[in-house]
């Protein structure tokens, strides 16, 4: 029987960035490999390379060398247009300040992502909708929304594409604690139904212990 492909795979990453005094690692071989359907929290100290290696697994960054396969597809050896396609098409990204698109209403941003990837889909932003309790504020804008629900957005949005790959880079670090509970229980509820991979930058050691596995940077390297 064929093994099944990973949804996330990274081999021996490296990446450095240029400084005045010269090239300062910041990853440095990194492995990584995600199932469909697993989670996977991503901790470490600030600056042990958390964010960047999420930027390098959802193809917002390029790595400097080793193996970076989205879908069973190498994004290393691509152009940046091309890895854009893949990250429109099997990435989604759910970021700490929300992102949302303000002179949209809450309808169309859920919708922005899956049109762009030609999988807009009435009854999955329905479902999305119904189950993230937003079922009130689709005609109303961002702003008047609060901090809570505009995760809770930023969360359908995501999903709405249907990816094979969900990063998520401090989702819940600009909610208090209950609410963040709460948008933690419907994402993981939610990235069950799809069969989402995830991968979670996160700080806090309850939430970490939420996913199924844990990976501990430090220093730019798996400790």
């Amino acid at each position: 029987m064929t093994e099944p492909v990973p949804a996330l795979r990274l081999k021996a990453v490296e990446k450095a960035f240029a400084t005045a005094a010269g090239p300062v690692p910041v990853l440095r071989g990194v492995d990584l490999e995600l199932a469909q359907g697993d989670t996977l929290a991503l901790t470490g100290e600030s600056g042990s390379g958390k964010s960047t290696l999420l930027h390098i697994a959802g193809g917002l960054e390029a790595a400097d060398a080793g193996e970076v396969y989205v879908a069973g597809r190498d994004l290393v050896p691509l152009s940046d247009s091309a890895r854009a396609a893949v990250r429109c098409r099997d990435v989604a990204v759910v970021f700490q300040q929300f992102n949302l698109i303000p002179s949209l209403t809450v309808a169309d941003n859920i919708a922005f992502q899956a049109r762009l990837a030609g999988r807009a889909d009435a009854d999955t932003i329905a479902h999305l909708v119904d189950r993230l309790g937003l079922s009130d504020q689709v005609r109303k804008y961002p702003e008047a929304l609060s901090g809570g629900q505009q995760q809770r957005v930023a969360i359908a949005r995501a999903l709405a594409a249907r990816p094979r790959v969900l990063l998520a880079d401090e989702p819940t670090g600009n909610l208090d604690e209950a609410t963040a509970a709460q948008v933690l229980d419907q994402l993981l509820a939610l990235v069950a139904d799809t069969g989402a991979a995830l991968l979670l930058v996160t700080h806090s050691p309850a939430i970490a212990a939420r996913m199924d596995r844990r990976l501990h940077l430090s220093r730019g390297q798996v400790a």
